[in-house]
């Protein structure tokens, strides 16, 4: 095997740590590692870089990420992106305080001759999300960057071969981060752009081989695009008599998922597939949960269970379980030692993770994101039908269906009513919003993401006069979400027209909500598909939320498009797509009201569970 060079990404929490890695692999073409900021230098040899990743915390608080102070006394390039940034002004005795105003969004960037800085035009935009800056630099760094809110936006130690910018390379919405990124991990640095496609489909298929141990493989598929190029990837390192394939029918799947699972893998070859059908046991097991967290464990435990069943005689030592985990999935669940827990993935409950102390789980594709195995699944030659398939969450329909109980209906009611002054102050007081919209709380919470942190909070409808703006829709709905305390959402309700009072209804999962949402899914996908959109969307996911205006449920439409899932946008859709799907999706027994979600991730997940 071909040794890399490699650069090192330390992860300060959060999800910067991961973008900067794929980033660097994806555009520049170089490996990376993720390594702990504790880590000791001895994780760090070879390495030809480091990048010290942004995270949520400010460096002032009590229990702040320490670096390792070692760290610093390594020779080697080093890049500190913003709380990376600070961790270098502190290791060399400089001064960090916190700004005046905390600053997110666009900056423009005015800087000084620097290699770091090669072919990056002057006033750049960059992006920006901190609240302390640095005050004093340490003896021997000078300033070669700013903003006009931020005089120290980058600096420099040439002999000490050190780097920090107050904004972020690695989000898209710095326009030439790309360079910057790649200026100071092949310039810089000194690394070799050798990782490609092709070397990253022939090492993960080597180290199956390495994690199978001549063991026998158990592989879950749900026939999402994950756990196909999984199956595929196993099929191509493994003797065949070595695999098994299971499909686990849990009551949660699209309009007839199974079947076509089974007709798509058998198509790829994949002959030995047992189809299971846990409907009831799911449904069981689900009845009268209302907990987001509580119903993903839940999924997670019963694929666990049926595991352990369907190894029948083997003993623990002679099997292992493949899955298809992706890194925003390790994330999210506070897979890092740093990360916060946004939401606990069906992979991630805590008999896979003992699984994994003890080597039994294998992730062929742990560390990609989804355009990466989608990549991968191109050179294995699986069809594009199967390749750009729309993405569907392991925990299925079970987290697209909200669920409420009385006691959480009182508990929402009461909240609810709390936010909602807030809410019509910041409508009234915002110029676009005041003459186009109206809102009103939802009395349901769902999941979002603020600041890397998990947050449980209330959507709020809106109402908007005329045709829709989309571009100034989005900007309302973030600047609402930003002003106002306890929401983290805003959709857009297309009916009822009229502006009513939301009504709170008690729902659990139950096959029949199942089938109802089934249903509405499948409306809007061959809606998506009819009106030549579904290729121009990321994933759409349907949402069934227990709020409606007469006794009924609404249903959520969440268009989004996104490169890895850390982000996304909302995917503007057309009146005419509205104007077909609407009444369709009216005429569903028990459905009275259809929204849009128009929310970017963040601060809204793209799941609401």
């Amino acid at each position: 095997m071909t040794a890399h060079d490699t650069i090192a990404v330390v992860d300060n929490g959060g999800q910067f740590a991961h973008l900067i890695a794929t980033k660097v692999r994806d555009h520049v073409r170089v490996k990376t590692v993720i390594v702990d900021p504790h880590a000791d230098v001895s994780d760090l040899e070879g390495v030809k870089g480091i990048i010290l990743s942004g995270g949520p915390d400010s460096i002032h608080e009590e229990d702040a990420i320490q670096l390792n102070p070692e760290i610093l006394d390594l020779n080697v390039p080093v890049l500190g992106l913003c709380y990376g940034m600070h961790e270098i002004v502190m290791g060399y005795k400089g001064k960090v305080g916190r700004s005046e105003f905390k600053e997110y969004g666009f900056a423009s960037l005015h800087f000084k001759d620097d290699p770091i800085f090669k072919g990056v035009p002057q006033g750049d935009r960059v992006w920006m999300s901190h609240g302390d800056k640095t005050t004093l630099l340490p003896e021997g760094f000078r300033t070669i960057g700013a903003t006009e809110n931020c005089p120290i936006a980058a600096f420099t130690d040439e002999k000490r071969k050190r780097w920090g910018f107050q904004f972020h390379p690695e989000v898209e919405d710095t326009i030439h981060g790309d360079e910057m990124l790649r200026n100071f991990v092949v310039d810089i640095c000194g690394a070799r752009q050798d990782w490609t496609a092709e070397k990253n489909l022939e090492e993960i298929l080597s180290d199956i081989k390495k994690e199978a141990r001549g063991r026998k493989v158990l592989c879950l598929v749900s026939g999402g695009v994950d756990s196909t190029v999984v199956a595929s990837l196993l099929s191509r390192a493994l003797p065949q008599d070595r695999c098994r394939f299971i499909h686990v029918d849990t009551g949660l799947m699209r309009k007839d998922e199974s079947t076509k699972v089974m007709e798509a893998l058998g198509k790829q070859g994949l002959l030995d597939l047992k189809v299971i059908d846990a409907s009831e046991r799911y449904l069981n097991a689900l009845s009268g949960k209302v907990d987001p967290e509580e119903k993903r464990k839940i999924i997670g435990r019963l694929f666990i269970d049926i595991i352990n069943e369907e190894a029948g005689e083997a003993v623990s030592s002679e099997w292992v379980l493949a899955q298809g985990t992706l890194y925003p999935d390790t994330i999210e669940s506070g897979g890092t030692r740093n990360a916060d827990v946004i939401k606990t993935h069906h992979n991630r409950v805590d008999i896979i993770m003992r699984m994994i102390d003890e080597g039994r789980v294998i992730e062929p594709v742990k560390e990609l994101y989804k355009a990466e195995v989608r990549e991968v699944g191109r050179r294995l030659g699986l069809p594009k039908e199967l390749v750009q398939r729309h993405p569907f969450p392991g925990p299925g329909l079970g987290i697209r269906a909200l669920c409420q109980d009385k006691d959480v209906m009182r508990k929402d009611l009461r909240e609810s009513a709390e936010v909602s002054p807030r809410v019509e102050r910041g409508i009234r007081e915002d110029a676009w919003g005041c003459k186009n919209a109206r809102g009103s709380v939802l009395p349901v919470r769902s999941v979002g993401v603020k600041g890397d942190a998990r947050s449980y909070e209330h959507p709020v409808a809106l109402w908007v006069e005329g045709a829709v703006q989309w571009k100034e829709l989005k900007l309302f709905s973030t600047r609402l979400v930003n002003r106002v305390q306890g929401i983290n959402r805003c959709v857009l309700v297309m009916a009822p027209r009229s502006i009513g009072t939301p009504i709170p209804v008690e729902r659990h999962i139950t096959k029949e909500r199942m089938d109802l949402l089934r249903k509405a899914d499948s409306m809007v996908m061959e809606g998506l598909r009819n009106h030549g959109l579904y290729d121009s969307i990321w994933q759409c996911p349907t949402v069934l939320v227990p709020v409606g205006f007469s006794g009924g449920e609404m249903v959520v439409i969440r268009p989004v498009w996104s490169e890895r899932a850390m982000t996304a946008e909302v995917s503007e859709l057309p009146e005419a797509f509205f104007d077909d799907i609407v009444p369709r999706l009216l005429g569903v027994g028990g459905v009275d009201a259809v929204a849009v979600d128009v929310t970017s991730k963040p601060p809204g997940t793209i799941e609401w569970e």
